[in-house]
Formats: structure tokens, sequence, C-alpha cells
């Protein structure tokens, strides 16, 4: 595996990070601010760079890179398999009708499944229901593939992101790269680091992703009497105090962040579907067991790895790095320190993460969690 990685700053020239070298026909991730994504010949710059890549944009909240936590800025890292191949396909959910599922389903099954090791999947997170999309994106594989991946960001504005393959970032896009390769060998793992505090509480009335009541109560009054003074700036607010959801069909809890409100039906719109009769429950964080968190996800990434990783893509979340502020490298110098210096690390800050629970196949969208892939060959 050959790599290089540059990072562009607003107003600034390409900073190669990663000593530049020639590779043949790369995969090229290019993670960015939406604004600098929207640039129109964003596309053809990259390309100019990179004539043989296989260009995949996503936008995001902020970049991850081999050293530090970028923003305002775009990262680029080429990656060059020597010893597998990759193949890449796209769908929109805006020509889908908005049907997460059927997005996710078809996306997936567009890839040659002989010999498919490993998919990541790069989605648009405007449009999109992620709790849909995972279920569709599991069938796809009958749940015998692993898949990570991530949704797209747009900072703390939530006005819209963008997804390309080879083309001009555009909305509702969404990427899947799947893997293939004897010698591949591929390791995840999740963590959070937020702590339930407060009442539990059972969702009395909801519909897909919106979250009308609890207790019988209106559920936006309720979050609201929570948040207190801080109430004031919501939906952004509502990152830094997510549910943490029990559902009576799932084995393990799950984190699911606030995305927006609806004022007029006095309700919360979350990252992914809630049922009726699930236990929710407040959270909170702080920096110290963000960082705990994401040293605990390396460690268990690398913990049955038979050779070391080239690789490292890592997908954490908006609310994270709210918490984290003018902190946030520490939670990815957390992940250095445990994987070491020799993988390239690459990744973006996003509105949620993709992967199954440890010890599980089946992925799902997770909110407010480190989300390290790794990969070598």
């Amino acid at each position: 595996m050959k790599t290089v990685q540059l990072i562009k700053h607003k107003n600034k020239d390409w900073e190669y990070v990663k000593p530049k070298q020639e590779l043949n026909e790369p995969l090229v991730l290019v993670f960015g601010n939406r604004y600098m994504l929207e640039d129109a010949n964003v596309y053809n710059d990259i390309k100019q760079l990179f004539p043989d890549g296989h260009i995949v944009f996503a936008s995001s909240c902020a970049e991850i890179s081999s050293n530090t936590v970028n923003q305002e800025s775009i990262t680029i890292t080429a990656i060059e398999f020597e010893k597998s191949k990759f193949i890449i396909k796209t769908s929109n959910v805006l020509n889908a009708d908005l049907d997460s599922y059927k997005t996710g389903n078809d996306l997936v099954n567009q890839l040659p499944q002989d010999d498919l090791k490993y998919v990541l999947v790069i989605s648009e997170g405007s449009f999109i229901n992620g709790s849909q999309l995972t279920k569709g994106l599991s069938a796809s594989t009958k749940d015998n593939v692993l898949i990570t991946g991530g949704l797209c960001g747009d900072d703390d504005r939530f006005e819209k992101t963008l997804a390309s393959y080879n083309e001009n970032p555009k909305e509702g896009e969404l990427v899947a790269i799947g893997f293939y390769g004897d010698t591949l060998e591929i390791s995840f793992s999740i963590h959070g680091g937020w702590t339930p505090f407060g009442p539990e509480r059972v969702v009395t009335k909801s519909e897909g992703n919106t979250l009308y009541e609890l207790d019988g109560q209106p559920a936006l009054d309720l979050y609201k009497s929570y948040l207190g003074e801080k109430a004031k700036d919501l939906p952004g607010a509502a990152l830094l105090y997510p549910l943490n959801v029990t559902s009576t069909d799932e084995n393990q809890s799950i984190v699911r962040s606030i995305l927006n409100i609806d004022e007029a039906q006095n309700a919360v719109i979350l990252a992914g579907d809630i049922i009726e009769n699930s236990k929710v429950q407040l959270m909170m964080t702080n920096v110290d067991n963000i960082a705990n968190a994401s040293e605990r996800a390396a460690t268990q990434a690398l913990e049955y790895r038979k050779n070391k990783p080239e690789l490292a893509l890592l997908v954490s979340c908006i609310g994270r790095k709210l918490v984290l502020d003018q902190r946030v490298e520490e939670e990815i110098e957390e992940v250095i320190e445990v994987i070491g210096n020799d993988a390239v690390i690459s990744g973006f800050y996003s509105y949620g993460e993709i992967a199954p629970f440890h010890g599980e196949v089946a992925c799902q969208l997770h909110n407010q969690t480190m989300t390290i892939t790794l990969i070598s060959e």
C-alpha cells in the first residue's frame, strides 16, 4: 500500500502531509468543508493532481489527517492498493423518493458479491434516514460483509451535505467502495464515552425518526425543561445532550443525536428511527471520557489483528467535536498513540457513524461515537 496525503486550507496552496510519490490508479478520499467543496473547479483541480485517480468526495464537520484535525479545509488521502482491488458504485436518495432502505440496498447490490471483503459507505447526511439506510445496506450482503462509514456533515449549520464519485460533489449522493483481495485484513471498533443521567422515560408516540411524546408528554417541552437556559440554543445545544435509546428489538442500547426540532408539532427529530415503547435517557460526557473512549476503540480494533494496520479510517461525530472544542485533536492523538505512526490516518467528523456493534456483523447507525476501521493488505 502506497499513500499520499495533502491538505488545502482556505485561500492557500496544497501542502503535502505525506511525501509526494507516483501512485497508480489510487483511491482518492477527499473530505472537506462544504463551502470549499462547492467550488465549481474542485473536481478538476484534484483530477490534475491524480489524473487516473478514483476520486470520492464527502463534506464534513472537520477533517482528520495523520497529524491533526483540520477545519475550513480539504484533506486528501490517496491510496494505491498493491495486492487488492476496489470497485466504486453510487446512488442518490433524491432519485429514490427519499426511500433510505431501498437506496442502501440498491447501492451495495451493485457491487460484485464474490470475494467482497469490506464496504466503505460515504452517505449524504441531509435527507437520509440512517436507521433505514443501514438496514438496507446489511440486507444487501446478508450480514456477512463488514460495512463501515459515515454520514457527510456541514459543521453545525445543518444546511446541506455533499458527496460524489469522479464528479463535482452534489446533494443526495451516496458512494460505496467495495474492497476485494485474499490478503486484505480489516478490523474495526466503536466507542462513545457518554453517560446516561436523569430519569428513564418511555416513548409513547413516535413515527420514523420523529419523537413526539415521552411518558405521554410532548417530547420537545420535556427536552427544553431539561436544558433550561441552553434551550434557546436549540437545535445546536442538543448535540451536547443526546439520547440513550433502549429498544425492545435490539440487544444493545444505541445513542441518538437530536438533529432538529419541530416547534409546531412539539417534537424532536433524531438522526435515526426511534420505536414506540423504547426507553430513553439523556446522556452527557466530558473531554476526558471522549478521549478515553477513542483510546478504547483503537485498542479493541487492534486486538485480534495478525498484521499491522497500514490505513486507519476514523469517523467521529459532530457532537464529540463540540464537546472537545479547542481540544479536538486529543481524541485523534489517543488513537495514534495506540496504533502507532506507521498507519496513515484519514477520516472526518460526521452526522452519523456506520458500523456494527463490536462482536456483531450487521451495520447500524450510531451517533456520538468514534468509529475506527483498520486496513492492511
